[in-house]
Order: C-alpha cells, then sequence, then structure tokens
C-alpha cells in the first residue's frame, strides 16, 4: 500500500524471515467480511512488482527513536522517515525451554511438531483457541488428550452449544477428503537438509495462515484414527520429565475408554504433564496452543512506548504509537481509541491484513498534512474460517463479549448441517456465529451495522421457514 502511495519514495521491509507472506485468493464475501489464503513468496517477486521496494533480511537489534534511526542484527543502520512496527506476537508457550514443549505459530515450528508427530503415539495439547481446534481435528493415528481451561472446546470463537455441534465430527471414524488446498509451499532454501541449530530455534518464522494444516502429513504411528479426550476446566499445573515422575512415586493415567473406569498407565512415557485437576497424563510431546504475546521486546529498550493492557504498543485511531512518527499495525499493537460497539480487537489475520493496509493511508494522510477517517473495516468484527470443515462465520459480539448481563440469545441448530447463533440487546443484533452453509452472513451483518430494532419478529427471526434475507433485502 505504501508502494502505490509513494511510488518515488524508498520503502523498506524489514524481516528476518528470508520468505514474505503475501495475501492471494483475495475475495470480499460482503461489506465487512474478507476471505483469502496466506501464501509464502520469495521476497524477490515482491521487489518486482513494486521496484521501489527493497527487502532487507535481518532481525532488528535496535530502535533508536529519538534518532529515527533502526541497527540491525548484522550491525547496519537504517534511517526512516516513517515507521511502522508490524512484528506480530509470538506464542505463549506454556513453559520455556523445554525440549518436549512445542509451540505452534509459525512454518518452522509446524514441520518440528510433524516430525515428532511421525514418532508419537501419545501427544497432550493445551489450548483452547483456533490453531489448538484445527490441531486436535487433523491429528490422526495417535491419542490426542486435550486439556482446556474452558468448559467448551474452541472458547475464543463459540459458546458451548457451538462445541456441542462440533464434537461429534471429532469422534466420527470416516474423514471427508479435505479440499485441494490452492497454496503453494515456499520452503526456505537449504532448509531441508540440515536441522535448524537448536540456538534458532527462538527465532521467529512469519505466523501461519489460516489453513495452515493443509499439506502437512498429521499422523501418529497407531492404525485408528481419531482419539481424543477432552479435559475440561483445568490447566497445566506442572510438566515433569521421566526420571522426575519417578521419583515422585505418583500413578499417571492411561487414556480413558469409554465405559470404564480410569485405568493406571502401564507405560513409561518421555514427560508427563499435571494438570489442575489432580491427573496426570504421560505423553511423546506436548503441543502449547495457548494463544500469542505481542512481539515488543526488540523495540522497548530505550524507547518510552506507551503499552497496553494485553501487552501491545498502544496505537491511537491513527494506527500512531505513542512516540513520533512510529506507527503499528497487527498483532504487535493494541488499539486504544473509543471502539464501535460490534468492534474488538482479536489477534487474527483478517484484522492484521486491515489494520496494515489502514496504517498505510494514516502514514500517507499523514506526510500529505491530509485528514483521515477510521477505517470502514474497524465499525464491524467479522471473520470468516473453517473449523472441522465447515465454514464458520463470526460477527459483532458474537460471544456477548462486554455486553454484561442484559441480553438474549437465540439459536437455530440442525445437527451435522448448521448452527445459527444470534445476540440480541433492547431489541437490536450485536452478534451472531454462523457454522455451515447458512447464506445468512449479509443480512445479519446489515442488521448488525444498522441496528434496527428487530423486537417485532421475536422468534420468527431464525425461523428456517421464513426466507429472512428476502424480507430484509
Amino acid at each position: 500500500k505504501l508502494a502505490v502511495e509513494f511510488p518515488s519514495e524508498d520503502i523498506f521491509l524489514m524481516t528476518a524471515s528470508p520468505v514474505i507472506k503475501a495475501v492471494t485468493n483475495f475475495r470480499q464475501v460482503s461489506k465487512t467480511l474478507e476471505d483469502f489464503d496466506v501464501e509464502e513468496q520469495p521476497s524477490s517477486l515482491l521487489e518486482k512488482r513494486y521496484p521501489n521496494i527493497k527487502v532487507i533480511q535481518s532481525g532488528v537489534k535496535q530502535l533508536k527513536s529519538d534518532e529515527h534511526k533502526i541497527v540491525t542484527e548484522d550491525g547496519k543502520e537504517y534511517m526512516y522517515e516513517k515507521l511502522c512496527l508490524c512484528a506480530g506476537a509470538k506464542p505463549k508457550l506454556i513453559c520455556e525451554g523445554n525440549p518436549y514443549v512445542i509451540g505452534i505459530r509459525d512454518t518452522d515450528s509446524a514441520q518440528a511438531f510433524q516430525k515428532n508427530l511421525a514418532q508419537s503415539e501419545r501427544i497432550v495439547v493445551v489450548g483452547n483457541g483456533g490453531i489448538a481446534l484445527e490441531l486436535v481435528y487433523e491429528i490422526q493415528g495417535c491419542e490426542v488428550i486435550w486439556a482446556i481451561k474452558d468448559k467448551a472446546i474452541g472458547n475464543t470463537f463459540f459458546d458451548a452449544g457451538a462445541a456441542e455441534f462440533l464434537i461429534p465430527k471429532l469422534t466420527a471414524e470416516k474423514r471427508e477428503t479435505p479440499i485441494e488446498c490452492k497454496r503453494t509451499k515456499y520452503t526456505v532454501e537449504g532448509s531441508e537438509e540440515k536441522e535448524r541449530p537448536v540456538a534458532a530455534s527462538d527465532k521467529l518464522g512469519s505466523a501461519l495462515g489460516p489453513d495452515w494444516h493443509e499439506g502437512l502429513h498429521l499422523k501418529g504411528t497407531k492404525e485408528f484414527s481419531h482419539q481424543v479426550h477432552i479435559e475440561i476446566l483445568c490447566e497445566v499445573k506442572k510438566i515433569h520429565l521421566q526420571h522426575e515422575f519417578i521419583q515422585l512415586q505418583r500413578t499417571s493415567l492411561a487414556f480413558p475408554k469409554e465405559d470404564k473406569n480410569v485405568e493406571p498407565d502401564e507405560v513409561l512415557w518421555p514427560v508427563y504433564v499435571e494438570l489442575t485437576n489432580g491427573k496426570i497424563y504421560g505423553c511423546d510431546f506436548i503441543v502449547s496452543a495457548t494463544g500469542v504475546v505481542p512481539n515488543v521486546k526488540p523495540f522497548l529498550d530505550g524507547n518510552n512506548f506507551a503499552i497496553g493492557e494485553d501487552g501491545g504498543l498502544q496505537v491511537d485511531k491513527h494506527m500512531h504509537t505513542s512516540l513520533p512518527d512510529i506507527y503499528a499495525a497487527g498483532d504487535i499493537c493494541t488499539a486504544s481509541w473509543e471502539p464501535s460497539p460490534v468492534w474488538h480487537q482479536m489477534r487474527l489475520w483478517t484484522q492484521a491484513r486491515q489494520m496494515g493496509w489502514y496504517a498505510a493511508k494514516c502514514m500517507a494522510a499523514d506526510t500529505l498534512g491530509e485528514a483521515i477517517d477510521l477505517d470502514f473495516s474497524f465499525e464491524l468484527f467479522a471473520h470468516v474460517t473453517k473449523f472441522f470443515n465447515y465454514k464458520v462465520v463470526v460477527l459483532g459480539k458474537y460471544n456477548a463479549q462486554g455486553l454484561g448481563l442484559d441480553h438474549e440469545l437465540m439459536l437455530r441448530c440442525t445437527k451435522g448441517q448448521e448452527y445459527v447463533k444470534v445476540v440480541m440487546q433492547n431489541g437490536r443484533m450485536m452478534g451472531a456465529v454462523l457454522i455451515g452453509e447458512t447464506d445468512l452472513e449479509e443480512t445479519f451483518e446489515n442488521l448488525i451495522l444498522n441496528q434496527m430494532d428487530l423486537s417485532a419478529y421475536g422468534e420468527d427471526l431464525l425461523n428456517p421457514d421464513i426466507d429472512i434475507e428476502d424480507y430484509f433485502d
């Protein structure tokens, strides 16, 4: 966006990764909903398309904001007129420095995960967001103990009802063949042959796109397909290595079988997870899919940034941080303006793309001394994704975030086909979750945006015999 706005200016893209993430197959589903793939491409493609962009492959060692200068890890210095920090976030690991704990966020860690899985009989997955959800669904031939801190699965995206709707898919034996993935994979040259050095594992690759597990062969050693056991309302209390566990002289549990009492485990495992509900399970390794923390550390030293409650760089409604000429966008920033009543920040690909595009517009407007309004994409929270092979659309305050007790929910569910939930407050629609091919997203988007009073329709709003999208066309 900057290259288009300023065709004669030099634009530097600094990245520690040898590939860049490009948005492809972009499709505007509705006014605020966007669907796209994220593809890794060699940075030369970007430089070819925009001759004024130069990609500098190096990590950042230091930001000297008072001198308008960036120092890279290879000791070079670069001056900037305007700077936008888009360094994303890094996985919140449940335990740093344990070789049996793998965080999944980028292409490198996904490959490490796949390699470990090939020799595994049982893994423990900790976390309840999008990545954990996809992972548990995709893994075959390996026992999975899934520890979640909530009552129901997928809490970042759903409520208990949606979770119940999805659970049968987890236990279904027959798997549909996945739809062919359009994304091509670029591997870093030479990364296949030589093992990644251990020290490099803390260097972050680029974040995974929305269908990152496609093309990865996620299969363990056992011959059955799905075996998932969910432990709810618990977190990891402690992780014990094998020798520590033996010294403890406590009992770990076998994989729970239906209708049977839980047996003690006869097998010795490389690592043991003790949960806050008192249960201990042994496993081959642990996947930490417990969300992310903004990657601000490289930029804080010597710079007085205002930091949000969640640890991100605070930005105003023009994506400007608290320091002159420095903007931030995506996972690294914390939106600190007064948001629209039906928008909230969530660290997702869709928002990262919108924020990056809008930040460039703001940098341009500021340079040219023009006024600019908050972009329309911040009017309504809207996200479309796929879970368990169902299309999933979430709109507005889909989990009644911040609405207190003063709201009601309306539901419509056809088992195995669709799940529709709307969040209503004072007769107005505030949010919705749509799972399956419901074709309601545009109608609901409009009803949330125009805040029309719907109390007259009552329960009929979700009546399957009434063609609601024609009604509100």
